[in-house]
């Protein structure tokens, strides 16, 4: 890689979208830095997947920042007291953790200035997702906008681009340009309530949206479920 290729740093949280937005990236030839999140979730298999696909993508450093939100205790990710739902619904979901994502960003783009880094990218995604406000194009732009009032990056004329590829793909083809990509999505968790081996429950939104985007491809699931789950 270039000595001139300009750094960015890439949410990983060890899912599917993060790892294609970290592919997309390294394709664009950028020099990756790998930020995933301890906050209180209701499992760590999420983050030993992240430490493992960051170490096999080669980023140049990967953090795990350690941030309580107890605080958001109406979260069924953050209050483990919460039952997890396992059929669809409509409107926004007892797993949305209030501004989860303006919180990882904002991290995100603390850091990149911290390494002279001017692009942030993050696989967040509003087709095949449950229903949260921080994923949508109106939240991305509005932050973009914040970005370059609230650094002094920004305001001394290097700008730091918010690189949100996947916001506008559906499931299917984010998978689909993954793979093109080389990425190996049997590395990846996703669901909601895995077990500590990274067993997938199959029953959770976020399990529904993964199962349905591997069949719309019309690619074999690699996803590793739990007994009695097919």
């Amino acid at each position: 890689m270039s000595e001139a290729a300009e750094k960015a740093v890439i949410l990983l949280s060890g899912g599917l979208d993060s790892i294609t937005a970290l592919a997309i990236a390294q394709a664009q030839g950028y020099q990756c830095y790998a930020l995933s999140f301890r906050y209180g979730q209701r499992h760590s298999a999420e983050l030993n997947a992240a430490t493992r696909i960051a170490q096999q993508a080669a980023v140049l450093e990967h953090r795990i920042f350690d941030l309580d939100l107890s605080l958001f205790d109406n979260s069924a990710l953050t209050n483990h007291t919460l039952t997890l739902p396992e059929t669809e619904n409509s409107g926004i979901p007892i797993t949305y953790v209030p501004a989860r994502n303006t919180i990882f960003l904002a991290i995100a783009m603390g850091w990149a200035e911290v390494l002279n880094a001017r692009h942030v990218f993050t696989g967040v995604n509003a087709v095949d997702y449950s229903g949260y406000p921080d994923c949508r194009p109106e939240f991305m732009a509005a932050f973009q906008a914040m970005a370059n009032l609230a650094t002094k990056e920004a305001v001394e004329g290097r700008n730091i681009t918010i690189h949100s590829p996947l916001i506008s793909w559906s499931k299917a083809m984010i998978i689909q340009q993954g793979q093109q990509l080389g990425v190996d999505y049997a590395e990846t968790v996703s669901c909601y309530q895995a077990d500590d081996n990274g067993l997938a429950c199959g029953l959770c939104d976020s399990c529904r949206l993964r199962r349905e985007g591997f069949k719309e491809a019309n690619q074999l699931d690699p996803t590793r479920y739990q007994p009695l789950i097919s």
